[in-house]
C-alpha cells in the first residue's frame, strides 16, 4: 500500500497566490496594451489631454484698448476714461488654509476698508470676510472606524494579497469654493489702488488669493452740459458723438500668451498670435466749455420763467463754421429741464418771419425790387393778398417802405410784395429758394438732422395760398441749425457752409484726421445785395422788434431777426395756441465773428411771452454781451464792404472817473462797470440788467457782478 504525499496548505496558498497575481498582471498589460492601441488610432484623448494641460500651463488673455476721449475745442476732457480696479477675492484658496493667521488679517484689513471707505465698521467688514471664509472653505473628518470597511471589496481584497493589517486611518474631506467674490464696495482708480496695494491680503502676504478685475470706466467731467451732442453708447442710450464714433472711440483690444509659473503668477510669452492693443482715438469737437455752460443757464433761466416746452441755442463761429455751443433743453415731468432731445437738429417747425430772410434776398436780389417800395399794409387789419387773409400782429403803420417792414417784421408787406412778382412765376420763386440750399439738409445727418420739408408748388393743391403763406414763414419746415446756418450765409458773405461738429481725431495728441469746413453754396447772393440786407438786419435792433434788446448798444452793432410762428402738427392745431419762438442774430454787424440763434417752443399762457423777441431775445442778447465781454480780438473774419468804424470805450463817464476812494462798480451801468474792472485786469461775468447792485470777490481773476 502507496504512501500519498500531502501537499503543504501553506505552499499551496502561496501558490493559488502567485497564480492570481500573474494572471491579474497578464489580465492589467492586455488591458493597457488595448488601451494604448485605442488611444493611439482611435482616439482623442491625448489631444484632449494635452489641451487641458496647455489650458493649465498657458491662457490667452484679452487686453482691453482704452477708449478715447471726447473734448473740447481746447482741449477740455467732455467725456473721458479711466481705469478703474475691482479686487475678486477667492476665498477658498489654498493660501488661506490657516484659519488663525486669516482671521487676523482680516481684523486688519477691515479697519484699513472702513477707514478708507467709510461705509461699514471694521467689525462688520472683518465678520463679513470670515463668514465668506467658512463658505468658501470647509473640512469635513469622517469616523475612523468605518472608514477601510466602507470601501468596498477590491479595497479589501487588495489588503488581503498583500497580507497588510487593516489599519484604522483618520480621513477627512476639504471642500473649496473658488468662485470668486467682490471684495470692495466700490471700484478704485489707479492712485487708489496703490494705497490699497500695501495692505494685508491684498499684499500678497498669504500668497496670491484674488484677481484684479480692471475695467475702463466712462465720466463726464462737465456733467450734463451738452450731453445730447456728446451722447452715449451702450444699454443707457446711443446717440450723439459716443454713438456715432464708437468704433473710432473703442480702437481695437489686443491679445496675448501668458504662462503658469506659480499659483497666481504668470508671464507674457512671446507668440505669433499675439496682437497689440490699438487705443481708440480721442475726437475733438469745437464745443467751448464756458460758452456751453453760459448758453445752458441763460436758455434754462428763460425756459423756466416762461414755462416754456423745449428750446435750443446755437452758437456758431462764422468764418469756420464751428459750432461752440450747441444747447438742447427740455421741460422733465417735475418742471425741471435737461438735455432730453437735440431739439436744433431733430425738430423742424415753420419758422416764421425769421424765413423773411429768404423773402429779402429774393426781392432784392432776383426781382430787383427797389428798397423803397411801398405797400398799404392794413394797419393791423386783416387784408387778402392772393385770395388768403394776411395781418399783421400790431398796427401803428399803414404805409411802409422796405426797410420797415423788416423792422417791423410786416406779414401783409412781405406777402403783397412776393405775391405781385411771382404770382404767375412761381417756378422761378421755387428755383431761387432751391439755390439758397433750403431743401436740403446742412451735413448733419449722421448726428439726427432732419431734412427740411419743402414742398414744390406743383405737389400741393394750393399754390397760390402757399406761395403767400411761405413768404412770411409758413408752408416750410426747416430745424434751428439749417436757419442758423442761413443767417450765418449772410455774415461770411454770402458763402454758405456746413456746421462743424467734429474738428479733428487725434492719437496721443497728434492729429491722424481733421475736418474741413465744406462749402454748400459759393455765394447766395450779390455785394449789394447782401450790404442792403445787413443793413435792413441791423435796423432791426436800432427800431424794430429787437430794439428793446439792442437799441442802446454802442461798443458794437448786431444785425437780427425775429420770429413767430402757430405751431400745428399732426396732433396739435394751430388754434391750440402753441408757438415758436426765434431770434437769429450776427455780430460785430461790421465784421461778424459770431452767429447766435435760440428757439423755444411754448404754450401761450397768461403773463407769459409768446412772440419771438420777448421770448429768444434775452437769451440772445445776454450771451452777446459775453461773447463781447470776453473777446475783445475781433480781427475781422472776412472783408465786408462799407464797414463802420468800430466803436470802443475810451474812458467811463465822469460821474464814475477813477480815484482812489472808488473800491468797486456798485451804481455803474454794465457797459461802464466792465471798461473799469477789465482795465485793471479783471475779467468780468454778469447776471441781470441794469445798474451793478453786487459786486462779488474776485475768484481766480474773474470777477462776478449782479445787475438789477
Amino acid at each position: 500500500m502507496s504512501k500519498t504525499t500531502k501537499k503543504s496548505p501553506i505552499k499551496s496558498d502561496i501558490l493559488l497566490r502567485v497564480r492570481m497575481l500573474y494572471l491579474l498582471f497578464v489580465v492589467v498589460g492586455v488591458v493597457v496594451f488595448l488601451r494604448l492601441v485605442y488611444v493611439q488610432f482611435f482616439s482623442r484623448e491625448v489631444d484632449v489631454n494635452a489641451e487641458r494641460l496647455e489650458a493649465r500651463i498657458f491662457r490667452e488673455e484679452v487686453i482691453p484698448a482704452q477708449r478715447g476721449s471726447i473734448l473740447s475745442r481746447n482741449g477740455d476732457p467732455l467725456a473721458t476714461s479711466i481705469w478703474r480696479y475691482q479686487v475678486e477675492f477667492d476665498f477658498g484658496s489654498e493660501g488661506l488654509d490657516s484659519v488663525s493667521l486669516f482671521n487676523e488679517q482680516a481684523d486688519s484689513l477691515g479697519k484699513l476698508l472702513a477707514n478708507y471707505f467709510g461705509d461699514k465698521s471694521a467689525k462688520e467688514y472683518s465678520d463679513w470676510m470670515k463668514r465668506e471664509h467658512d463658505k468658501h472653505y470647509r473640512v469635513t473628518y469622517r469616523k475612523d472606524t468605518a472608514v477601510l470597511r466602507s470601501e468596498g471589496w477590491l479595497a479589501r481584497w487588495w489588503d488581503r494579497v498583500l497580507d497588510r493589517e487593516m489599519v484604522p486611518r483618520k480621513l477627512y474631506d476639504t471642500l473649496r469654493d473658488h468662485r470668486p467674490v467682490t471684495l470692495l464696495p466700490r471700484t478704485v482708480d489707479y492712485s487708489e489702488w496703490q494705497i490699497l496695494l500695501r495692505w494685508p491680503l491684498l499684499n500678497w502676504n498669504m500668497g496670491m488669493v484674488y484677481t484684479l478685475v480692471e475695467g475702463d470706466e466712462r465720466v463726464y467731467p462737465q456733467g450734463e452740459l451738452a450731453r445730447r451732442t456728446i451722447g452715449l453708447s451702450g444699454i443707457r442710450g446711443t446717440y450723439g458723438i459716443e454713438h456715432i464714433y464708437k468704433e473710432i472711440l473703442s480702437g481695437t483690444p489686443g491679445k496675448t500668451t501668458r504662462q503658469r509659473i506659480a499659483r497666481g503668477f504668470y508671464r507674457r510669452v512671446s507668440d505669433d498670435s499675439n496682437v497689440l492693443v490699438v487705443n481708440g482715438l480721442d475726437v475733438v469737437t469745437t464745443l467751448d466749455p464756458d460758452i456751453q455752460e453760459v448758453a445752458n443757464n441763460l436758455l434754462q433761466s428763460q425756459l423756466a420763467l416762461q414755462n416754456a416746452i423745449w428750446g435750443t441755442t446755437i452758437v456758431m463761429e462764422v468764418a469756420t463754421g464751428e459750432l461752440i455751443a450747441l444747447v438742447n433743453l427740455g421741460k422733465n415731468p417735475d418742471g425741471t429741464y435737461s438735455e432730453r432731445e437735440n431739439y436744433a437738429l431733430g425738430r423742424s417747425t415753420e419758422p416764421g418771419s425769421t424765413f423773411k430772410l429768404a423773402s429779402m434776398l429774393l426781392l432784392l436780389e432776383d426781382a430787383g425790387m427797389s428798397p423803397e417800395q411801398r405797400y398799404d399794409t392794413g394797419d393791423g387789419r386783416p387784408m387778402t393778398v392772393g385770395g388768403i387773409k394776411v395781418q399783421d400782429s400790431h398796427g401803428g403803420y399803414r404805409e411802409m417802405d422796405f426797410r420797415t417792414a423788416v423792422a417791423q417784421s410786416s406779414n401783409v408787406y412781405f406777402a403783397k410784395a412776393v405775391w405781385e412778382r411771382y404770382k404767375d412765376n412761381k417756378e422761378r420763386y421755387d428755383a431761387f429758394m432751391r439755390g439758397l440750399h433750403l431743401d436740403r439738409t446742412v451735413g448733419l445727418e449722421r448726428f439726427g438732422e432732419r431734412t427740411p420739408h419743402f414742398d414744390a408748388f406743383d405737389q400741393v393743391p394750393d399754390p397760390n395760398g402757399m406761395l403767400v403763406r411761405r413768404s412770411f414763414g409758413y408752408r416750410i419746415r426747416l430745424t434751428p441749425i439749417q436757419m442758423a446756418t442761413f443767417y450765418n450765409a449772410i455774415a461770411n458773405g454770402g458763402k454758405m457752409i456746413s456746421p462743424v461738429l467734429v474738428k479733428e481725431l487725434r492719437s496721443e495728441g497728434r492729429t491722424v484726421e481733421e475736418f474741413e469746413t465744406r462749402t454748400l453754396v459759393e455765394r447766395i447772393a450779390s455785394e449789394g445785395t447782401l450790404r442792403q440786407v445787413g443793413a435792413l438786419l441791423e435796423s432791426v435792433g436800432v427800431e424794430g422788434t429787437g430794439r428793446q434788446f439792442f437799441g442802446d448798444t454802442t461798443l458794437y452793432h448786431v444785425a437780427a431777426k425775429t420770429g413767430t410762428a402757430q405751431y400745428a402738427d399732426e396732433r396739435i392745431k394751430y388754434t391750440d395756441g402753441y408757438y415758436v419762438g426765434s431770434m437769429a442774430a450776427y455780430f460785430p454787424a461790421e465784421n461778424p465773428r459770431y452767429t447766435v440763434l435760440t428757439t423755444i417752443f411754448t404754450q401761450r399762457q397768461a403773463g407769459k411771452a409768446y412772440y419771438g423777441g420777448p421770448l429768444a431775445g434775452p437769451v440772445v442778447r445776454d450771451l452777446i454781451r459775453y461773447l463781447y465781454s470776453h473777446n475783445h480780438d475781433w480781427a475781422p473774419a472776412i472783408e465786408r464792404p462799407q464797414k463802420r468804424e468800430r466803436l470802443q470805450p475810451e474812458r467811463v463817464k465822469d460821474t464814475y472817473a477813477d480815484n482812489a476812494e472808488r473800491k468797486n462798480s456798485v451804481g455803474m451801468g454794465l457797459k461802464d462797470a466792465m471798461f473799469w474792472l477789465e482795465s485793471r485786469g479783471y475779467r468780468v461775468t454778469f447776471s441781470g440788467s441794469g445798474e451793478v447792485v453786487r459786486q462779488e470777490e474776485p475768484v481766480n481773476g474773474v470777477v462776478h457782478i449782479v445787475l438789477k
